[in-house]
C-alpha cells in the first residue's frame, strides 16, 4: 500500500509569505494534493511573539530550516527557509518566511570526485569537509555576543531600561540585511578594499574603504550576466572612504543581491588606472563585528589581499576574527594550503597561529585568548598589525593594522527626558554627534537646550547595573558652556572595550541638572544609518523640543534633525527622534508616531505648513521638492522651523528653527526644470541613466513629462525606468466660443473671435485667477471639477477636485461609490474607479465543463491548473521544478501523488545518473566512498 500524501500548500517564494501544510492520513488511501500558493493562515503560539508559521510548526525571527513536504516529496534539501522580521507602518513586528533554492550557490568545486552527503545539497570534496566544520564551530562564537546579552541581570522595575532594550528592538525591526564583498585588482593595481552594505527595504546604502591605490571615481554593480545594473560616480575628496546609496533597487536585482549573484567593481581614472572587484556576499559575523582591517600585499600588481572581521567576547578579553581571503592560494590542485596568521605590534611578533585552509574556501576564523593590558593598549589605539602567510616554496604575505570599524554611518545620540533613569516631561532636548578615529580618539559635539535647572554634569556612561550606581566611563563636564549649551572636546583615553561598546550601541550620555543630579536628559550613542546626506556626519543638528513649541510643551519626547539645500533648490531632511512611544504609554503607542512639517514663521494664527512626511518608527528622511520661493526666503533668513506634532499634541510636540543660507530666488521648480532640459539634450547621458525610460523610440529622463505621439489626449511620465500613461481630463471652460487647436486634446477659448463687450468687468472680478493646483500645475477655473494628477502615480479616478469660488482654494474628496446589492462586484476597466455588478452570463466554457457539472467525473485542480479525471502528469514544485520521479493524477476530484518505486540493491555502494529516478549499483569497489561528479549521485531523496 502506498503511504498517504500530506497536503502540500503555502510554499512561499520569495515575494510572498506562505508555507507548506502537511496533514498524515490512514495509510489505505490517499488525499487530494493541492499545490501551495496561499499564506497558511495558522494562530502564533502567543500573541507577544512575533515569528513566522510554517508547516504548521512556529519559527523565531531569524530562523532558517529546510521544508518538509512529506511523502512522497520529503525533505527538501535544496530549498532554504528564512524568517525575517517586517515591520508594519503601526510599529507592529511580523515574521515573513522567504524561500529559495539554494543548489545555484553551491560552490564550483576543484576535486575530482566530489561526494553527497545525506541530508545535503551541495556536494563537496571528501577531504574539506572537515575543515569545514573546523570552520563553522568558530564561527558559532559570533554567535554567543547576542546571546549573552539576555543573560544580564536586570535592573529595578521602577528604574528606566527601556532607552537600553530599545537598541535591540531596532536591530529586530529595521528590516535590516547587511552585506561585505573584498575587492582585489583585475588590472595592474596592488589595491583591496573593504565594501560594507545595509539593505533597507529598496535602498541600499555602501561604505567603502580602501588601501594601497587612488581615489576611484566611479563605482558599477554587476549582475550575473556581467551587464552595469547600477553606476555611481564618486565625488572628489580626500579621505579613504567612498559613501553612496543605490535607490529604488529593482526587484530582480534585489533577489540577485540576496543570493549572492551581484560583484562589485571600482576604478580610478589616474595616470594609471586601477581596478578592484569582489563578489556581494552575506557574512554571519557582520552583526557582531568592532574592529576591522584590510590586508594587503607589498608586492606590486599582486592582484591578492583580504579582510578581517573582528570583535570582543563577554567579558573574557578574547578577540574573535574571521578572515576573508582573495588571491592568496595560487595553487587551486591542493585541497589543503597550509597558513600562518600572526598578530604583531611594531614587527614583533606577539601570538602566532599556524592552521590549514582549504583551496576551494580560502576563509578561515580563529579566537586570540586573554589578551593583556599591554595589547588591550595597542589595540585601542591601532597599532596592532595582523599578517596572514600561506607556507610553501614561494611564500605570499598580506597584513594591515586592525581599527575601529569604519563605516560612513553617524554616530549620534538623542538626548530626552523620557530615557533619563527617572522618567519625566521637561520638554528639554539634547543632541550630540561623535566621529571615532582610527588611534582610538573620539570626537564629540554636544548641545543642550531646554532644561529646568542649570547643566552641572555631562558623562558617557553605560549601562547601570545596579539602580542608584551610574557607572560613568568619561566625564565631559569642564568641556561643557553654560552660555551656548555645548560641548566640543575629544576623548583621547577610550580602552579597547569602550570603542567594541560604542559600536555594539551600548553606551549612553547623561545630561544632569541641579533639579536632577542623576540625571535630566539621557540618549543611547547608536549609529545612523547613511542616506546620501553628507551632514550628519560633520555639522551639528537642529534641535527639537517643546521647550521651542508656543506654547512650551511639557513632553518627554525630543529630536534633532539635518535640513539642507541642494543646487537645485530641493530640501533635504533627516529627523532622528526619541521619547514618541512607550509601552506604558497606550495613547501614543500603535498610533502613528508623528507628521513632520516645516513652517513659515509669521504673526498669524495659522501659518502655511507644508507637509515633509507621516512616520511610525523614530526617524524620518526624504526630499522635499518644488520648494516656493517665499518658504526658501524664509530658511535663509532663519524665519521658518521644523515641528513634529503628533496624537497627543496635533498642533506641534517638538520644534525647531531651521536657518540655511542659500541664494535661491526663483524656487526649485525652475531649477528643476532646467536640470531636465539640460539632461534632456544629451542623448548619451540618458542612455546611460539607469533610470531612464524609452519609450517610442525616445529616452526620457527620470521625472519628465511628455505627450505620446499616438494619442494626444493622454499624458506620459517617466518614473525610474516606468512609464505611466493616463488621460488628459479637460478643465470646463467658460468663454463663449472655444476652438479645437489640432495639436492639443483639450479645446481653448477663441480669444480672437470673442467679443469685447460680452467680457464683462463683472465676470472678471468674479473669476478673477481661478485655482492653481501643484499636481498638474495648471489654473482652473472657478467652479470646475476635475480629477487629480499627482505623480508619479497619474490621475486619481477616485478623487474628484473643485475650485472653490474666488478665493482659489482647491478642495479634493474621494468618489463615494454607489451601494451595490450584487455579491461578486468587478470593475470593468483598469481605469474605473467604483466596482460594478457584472452582467448576468451564461454557463461555464467547455474547459471548465468537468469542474462545473456534478453528473460528470469531477476535474482536479492541482494548483493553479486543472487537469481532467484520469489525467496524469508530473508536479511542479517552486523553487525546484518539475519533480519527474513522482506522479500525480486525478482521480474523480481527488489529486493522487506516488513516488516511483525502485528495486531493491544488493551492492553497497549504489549511484543514480542525471535525470534517473532509480539508483544502481556504482561500478567502483565497494571500498570507494567517491564517485564521479559529472554525471553521479547518491541515492538520498531530495
Amino acid at each position: 500500500m502506498m503511504e498517504s500524501v500530506g497536503a502540500l500548500c503555502s510554499l512561499l517564494c520569495a515575494l510572498s509569505c506562505a508555507c507548506w501544510l502537511l496533514r498524515t492520513g490512514a495509510a489505505s488511501r490517499l488525499k487530494s494534493s493541492t499545490l501551495p500558493i496561499q499564506s497558511e493562515r495558522e494562530h502564533m503560539p502567543s500573541k507577544a511573539l512575533s515569528g513566522c508559521s510554517f508547516g504548521g510548526r512556529f519559527y523565531s525571527l531569524d530562523d532558517m530550516w529546510h521544508p518538509d513536504l512529506g511523502e512522497p516529496f520529503g525533505v527538501m534539501h535544496c530549498v532554504q527557509c528564512y524568517c525575517e522580521s517586517q515591520k508594519t507602518r503601526r510599529g507592529k513586528v511580523l515574521g515573513k518566511v522567504n524561500c529559495k533554492n539554494i543548489k545555484q550557490d553551491c560552490p564550483d568545486l576543484d576535486c575530482d570526485y566530489p561526494v553527497l552527503l545525506p541530508g545535503q545539497c551541495c556536494k563537496i570534496c571528501p577531504k574539506g569537509a572537515a575543515d569545514r566544520k573546523q570552520s563553522d564551530s568558530v564561527l558559532d562564537v559570533f554567535d554567543m555576543f547576542e546571546k549573552s546579552r539576555e543573560k544580564e541581570d536586570d535592573l529595578h522595575k521602577s528604574y528606566n531600561d527601556r532607552s537600553y532594550m530599545s537598541s535591540e528592538v531596532v536591530t529586530s525591526t529595521e528590516s535590516r540585511t547587511d552585506f561585505v564583498a573584498v575587492l582585489t585588482g583585475v588590472s595592474s593595481t596592488s589595491g583591496v578594499a573593504r565594501a560594507r552594505f545595509a539593505l533597507t527595504r529598496t535602498s541600499l546604502a555602501f561604505s567603502i574603504t580602501y588601501k594601497r591605490m587612488s581615489r576611484p571615481n566611479k563605482i558599477v554593480f554587476l549582475d550575473p550576466e556581467g551587464n552595469a545594473a547600477f553606476e555611481y560616480k564618486v565625488p572628489r575628496g580626500q579621505s579613504d572612504m567612498v559613501c553612496g546609496v543605490w535607490k529604488s533597487v529593482a526587484k530582480p536585482v534585489l533577489r540577485q543581491l540576496q543570493s549572492e549573484q551581484i560583484r562589485i567593481s571600482m576604478t580610478t581614472t589616474a595616470s594609471r588606472r586601477e581596478e578592484v572587484r569582489g563578489k556581494i556576499i552575506k557574512h554571519r559575523a557582520l552583526f557582531a563585528e568592532t574592529f576591522s582591517s584590510i590586508l594587503t600585499s607589498e608586492q606590486e600588481n599582486s592582484a591578492m589581499g583580504g579582510i578581517a572581521m573582528l570583535t570582543m567576547s563577554e567579558p573574557e578579553n578574547n578577540l574573535h576574527f574571521i578572515l576573508l581571503l582573495q588571491g592568496l592560494i595560487k595553487n587551486k590542485e591542493s585541497s589543503l594550503v597550509p597558513i600562518r596568521v600572526q598578530l604583531m605590534y611594531r614587527h614583533h611578533v606577539l601570538r602566532e597561529i599556524r592552521a590549514n585552509i582549504t583551496s576551494h574556501n580560502p576563509d578561515f576564523a580563529e579566537v586570540l585568548t586573554d589578551l593583556n593590558s599591554r595589547e588591550l593598549f595597542w589595540l585601542s589605539r591601532g597599532q596592532l598589525e595582523l599578517s596572514v602567510a600561506a607556507e610553501g616554496l614561494d611564500p605570499l604575505r598580506i597584513s594591515g593594522f586592525i581599527t575601529g570599524r569604519k563605516s560612513c554611518d553617524t554616530i549620534q545620540s538623542v538626548m530626552s527626558s523620557s530615557e533619563a533613569l527617572n522618567p519625566g516631561k521637561t520638554g528639554g532636548v539634547g543632541s550630540a554627534i561623535f566621529n571615532l578615529h582610527d588611534n582610538g580618539t573620539l570626537d564629540y559635539q554636544i548641545q543642550v537646550a531646554g532644561v529646568t535647572s542649570d547643566v552641572v554634569g555631562v558623562t558617557i556612561e553605560v549601562k547601570p547595573r545596579r539602580r542608584n550606581k551610574r557607572s560613568v566611563l568619561y566625564d565631559l563636564t569642564p568641556e561643557y558652556m553654560k552660555a551656548s549649551g555645548r560641548a566640543v572636546g575629544s576623548w583621547s583615553r577610550l580602552e579597547a572595550r569602550h570603542i567594541h561598546m560604542l559600536l555594539q550601541n551600548e553606551l549612553f550620555i547623561n545630561v544632569a541638572t541641579a533639579h536632577s543630579l542623576d540625571g535630566e536628559l539621557r540618549g543611547q550613542i547608536k549609529a545612523m544609518l547613511y542616506s546620501g546626506l553628507e551632514a550628519p556626519r560633520h555639522e551639528l543638528p537642529t534641535l527639537l523640543a517643546g521647550y521651542f513649541v508656543s506654547p512650551p510643551v511639557r513632553t518627554g519626547s525630543s529630536g534633532h534633525a539635518w535640513v539642507s539645500v541642494d543646487k537645485q533648490c530641493n530640501l533635504h531632511y533627516e529627523i532622528v527622534v526619541a521619547g514618541l512611544s512607550k509601552t506604558d504609554d497606550v495613547t501614543v503607542n500603535a498610533h502613528l508616531h508623528g507628521l513632520a512639517e516645516i513652517v513659515e514663521i509669521d504673526d498669524s494664527s495659522t501659518p502655511h505648513k507644508r507637509l515633509l512626511t507621516g512616520f511610525y518608527g523614530s526617524q524620518a528622511q526624504g526630499v522635499l521638492k518644488d520648494v516656493s520661493t517665499e518658504l526658501l526666503q524664509h530658511l535663509d533668513q532663519g524665519t521658518a522651523f521644523i515641528q513634529v506634532s503628533t496624537k497627543m499634541n496635533p498642533r506641534g510636540e517638538i520644534r525647531g528653527r531651521v536657518h540655511i543660507p542659500n541664494d535661491c530666488e526663483l524656487g526649485s521648480r525652475g531649477a528643476a526644470e532646467e536640470s531636465d532640459d539640460l539632461l534632456a539634450k544629451d542623448p548619451e547621458e540618458l542612455k546611460k541613466d539607469p533610470h531612464t525610460c524609452f519609450f517610442e523610440n525616445q529616452h526620457h529622463a527620470h521625472g519628465s513629462h511628455w505627450t505620446p505621439n499616438y494619442n494626444k489626449c493622454f499624458s506620459c511620465s517617466c518614473q525610474k525606468r516606468t512609464v505611466i500613461c493616463d488621460p488628459v481630463i479637460c478643465s470646463v471652460l467658460t468663454c463663449s466660443r472655444v476652438v479645437q487647436p489640432e495639436d492639443e486634446c483639450c479645446p481653448v477659448c477663441d480669444e480672437r473671435k470673442e467679443p469685447k463687450d460680452m467680457k464683462s468687468p463683472e465676470r472678471v472680478e468674479e473669476h478673477p485667477e481661478g485655482c492653481y493646483f501643484e499636481g498638474d500645475q495648471k489654473m482652473h477655473a472657478p467652479g470646475t471639477t476635475w480629477h487629480p494628477f499627482v505623480p508619479p502615480f497619474g490621475y486619481i479616478k477616485c478623487a474628484v477636485c473643485t475650485c472653490k469660488g474666488s478665493t482659489g482654494e482647491v478642495h479634493c474628496e474621494k468618489v463615494t461609490c454607489p451601494v451595490l446589492s450584487c455579491s461578486h462586484p468587478v470593475r470593468k476597466n483598469a481605469f474605473d474607479c467604483c466596482k460594478e455588478c457584472p452582467e448576468e452570463r451564461s454557463p461555464a466554457g467547455p474547459e471548465h465543463v468537468d469542474v462545473m457539472q456534478a453528473d460528470s467525473p469531477r476535474s482536479c485542480k492541482f494548483g493553479k491548473n486543472f487537469y481532467h479525471n484520469s489525467e496524469s502528469w508530473h508536479p511542479w514544485v517552486p523553487m525546484v521544478g518539475e519533480m519527474k520521479c513522482i506522479n500525480c493524477w486525478c482521480d474523480h476530484g481527488v489529486t493522487k501523488c506516488q513516488r516511483k518505486q525502485c528495486p531493491e540493491l544488493s551492492c553497497s555502494n549504489s549511484t543514480r545518473t542525471e535525470g534517473s529516478c532509480c539508483a544502481e549499483c556504482s561500478a567502483l569497489a565497494d571500498g570507494d566512498l567517491m564517485v564521479n561528479v559529472s554525471d553521479r549521485k547518491t541515492t538520498r531523496r531530495h
